[in-house]
């Protein structure tokens, strides 16, 4: 989880690295200063815009799918936020149902200015999303989430925060989506088979009633190659039992790296906050490669 609200202020700690390069190239002013100052500066900006973009680009470029009718992989999904019901959340600090918290507890520095983290926190329970036609459950460690529900309030010398996403929300979640069981049940036909074979020899008794056809108290070459038969057949139904369950819906983090999200914002609001945070950079990065080119009297 810890991963994902790295990135989830991704562009905040670049746009604070772009002032720290300003400020180290202005208190030394040399121009060897301004120039590793700047040149840095655009390399962050030109990273920052490209990682932007191909958010913004997933996000637009992705369609929304119907959770009963998802093709295995790369999802997008929209729907209502749901807790599990028999273990329904609370938030840490205000204790208000949620399906996902984040809480950051601060306290006010003695002989400086600002604060300190003594306490922080996130939620790891699985979160449920209902879109109507199904439903799908969400682990979401290692996602980036974005939500509008956010609460800071003061006592004492003590600053408290917390972040939630609610039940009453409608999240918007893209990520890698897989069927466990049901349908997509990795079953082995040999090894079922081979054990099944095993039970039944356990029980030598039962097995001379089944296949002991000529009542010579042995099971030869013919009866077994019967059993055999029956064992395949059994194995067959059970398996065609399993594959005509319903599976579980799951979504997770995608192996390839690409973006796993969840937020309580439209796909609409998201796309646009990444785009304007990539013109943002781009021309962050634009100015530092004039100012550059400036110095070097291109």
């Amino acid at each position: 989880m810890l991963d994902g609200l790295k990135q989830h202020y991704a562009n905040l700690l670049t746009s604070g690295g772009h002032l720290l390069m300003l400020a180290v190239g202005a208190r030394i002013g040399t121009p060897e200063a301004w120039l590793a100052s700047l040149g840095l500066m655009g390399l962050i900006g030109f990273f920052a815009w490209m990682g932007n973009t191909r958010r913004s680009r997933l996000i637009l470029d992705t369609p929304t799918s119907r959770i009963a009718s998802a093709a295995q992989g790369y999802v997008e999904f929209t729907g209502h936020a749901k807790s599990a019901p028999e273990s329904p959340l609370l938030s840490k600090l205000t204790l208000l149902p949620c399906v996902w918290y984040r809480y950051v507890i601060e306290h006010k520095k003695d002989s400086e200015k600002g604060y300190e983290i003594v306490d922080q926190g996130v939620s790891d329970d699985t979160i449920l999303i209902d879109d109507g036609s199904g439903q799908c459950f969400i682990d979401p460690d290692h996602a980036e989430i974005i939500t509008s529900h956010k609460q800071v309030w003061n006592k004492g010398d003590y600053r408290y925060t917390e972040y939630l996403l609610s039940p009453l929300d409608t999240l918007y979640a893209i990520g890698e989506f897989t069927t466990l069981g049901g349908a997509n049940s990795s079953l082995n036909f040999k090894e079922d088979l081979n054990a099944l074979l095993t039970e039944w020899k356990r029980d030598k008794t039962q097995l001379h009633e089944r296949f002991d056809l000529n009542k010579d108290g042995e099971i030869d070459p013919r009866e077994w190659e019967l059993a055999v038969l029956q064992a395949k057949r059994e194995v067959a139904r059970q398996h065609g039992e399993i594959r005509l369950q319903d599976g579980t819906h799951l979504m997770r983090k995608p192996k390839d790296g690409r973006l796993f999200l969840l937020s309580n914002l439209s796909e609409q609001r998201l796309a646009r906050k990444y785009v304007l945070w990539g013109w943002f950079h781009l021309l962050t990065c634009l100015s530092a490669v004039g100012g550059v080119a400036y110095l070097l009297g291109v």
